[in-house]
């Protein structure tokens, strides 16, 4: 968990030198990965999807993604986005094999 919050303020310092909040370098990062790629934004209240959709013209420059790239590499973060029983519900796949066994996500019969 420290060392993600540690990336988080990484991001939170390099949004700040664009004038965005992280979200947004989150979103306009995402618009950069290619024309199939689209940003997903998961607003609960108004002012977040205002916030989300302030960014949707921004481009982010060559350095920027660059800094973006050296700051956060892909082995960064540490952990699973969800506790292990709730990821093993994410995973159709493996879920589907423990109904076929009879068996919960977490190893037990059911």
């Amino acid at each position: 968990v420290e060392r993600n919050l540690v990336l988080v303020e990484t991001l939170r310092a390099l949004a700040a030198t664009q004038g965005l909040s992280v979200a947004q370098l989150a979103i306009a990062w995402v618009a950069t990965q290619g024309a199939d790629i689209v940003p997903l934004i998961g607003a609960r209240r108004r002012a977040q999807l205002q916030e989300a959709l302030g960014v949707q013209e921004r481009r982010l420059d060559a350095d920027t993604l660059a800094a973006l790239a050296r700051a956060i590499p892909g082995d960064a973060i540490a952990g699973t986005r969800y506790a292990p029983a709730q990821m093993a519900l994410l995973d159709s796949e493996r879920a589907q094999a423990c109904r076929d066994s009879n068996m919960t996500p977490n190893g037990r019969a059911t």
